[in-house]
């Protein structure tokens, strides 16, 4: 894994527990944790950047269109679970965001697995 990935997939662990709390404690995110989640998508496009150099390189037996559909995939989870949690303003759609949240760090993980078993 690269040192961006195990940033953001540690950031992306920190606010999949803030989340937990605010859907136990029935409250909405706020200013801040929409901060936290643009910085993480801040840094999805540099690991699309990233990526995107890696592969015009020496990439062996690496499935291309895989590892660009996560790539591309991951920078588009977040925004999404975004706009739904926006128009839902209520217990679910902080769900919805944690949904994200996790689904970004599982695909942290392949996007490791795809680059490491080419």
């Amino acid at each position: 894994m690269t040192v961006l990935q195990i940033v953001l997939g540690a950031i992306c662990v920190v606010l999949a527990v803030w989340l937990v709390v605010l859907i136990v404690l029935d409250r909405l995110p706020g200013d801040l944790l929409y901060g936290v989640l643009a910085v993480v998508e801040i840094g999805l496009v540099v690991q699309l950047v990233i990526g995107l150099v890696r592969i015009s390189g020496d990439h062996g037996d690496l499935n291309v269109a895989a590892y660009v559909g996560y790539l591309v995939g991951s920078l588009l989870v977040l925004p999404a679970a975004f706009v739904w949690a926006a128009g839902e303003r209520t217990r679910s759609g902080t769900a919805v965001l944690l949904v994200g949240v996790l689904a970004v760090t599982f695909l942290f993980l392949r996007l490791h697995q795809l680059w490491t078993y080419r």
